[in-house]
């Protein structure tokens, strides 16, 4: 697998769009796992807030492809997801780690148009 380098959406210069899959894939309130060439990309329907978040589906603390199977929530207003082993939990905004000492995670950004789920990666 390809490493992942951190990112924050609004700092991408340069973004391909691809499709994801479709809105209907992702259960509410949860989160599944696509790929994009060699990248595993989780991504979250969070519909209690009703937004969309993607980040890499790779937990930094003992590298594991689990993150799409986190439990996602909120820590003051910011919207986050913990991995379901460790519990380590990170910002689906920035990819800050919000309760440990942890390597930041790449974010993507997200949106959803004609019933698709499309994500942006660096070029």
């Amino acid at each position: 697998m390809e490493t992942i380098k951190p990112i924050q959406s609004e700092s991408a210069a340069a973004t391909t769009w691809f499709r994801a899959a479709r809105v209907s894939d992702f259960p509410p309130n949860g989160g599944a796992c696509v790929r994009y060439r060699n990248l595993q990309i989780a991504v979250f329907n969070f519909t209690r807030r009703n937004e969309w978040y993607a980040c890499q589906n790779q937990c930094p603390h003992k590298m594991q492809m689990v993150l799409s199977r986190g439990l996602i929530g909120s820590q003051e207003g910011e919207p986050k997801v913990a991995c379901p082993f460790h519990k380590k939990t990170f910002s689906l905004r920035s990819g800050q780690c919000l309760n440990a000492e942890e390597d930041r995670i790449a974010v993507f950004p997200v949106k959803v148009e004609d019933g698709f789920v499309y994500i942006g990666v660096p070029e």
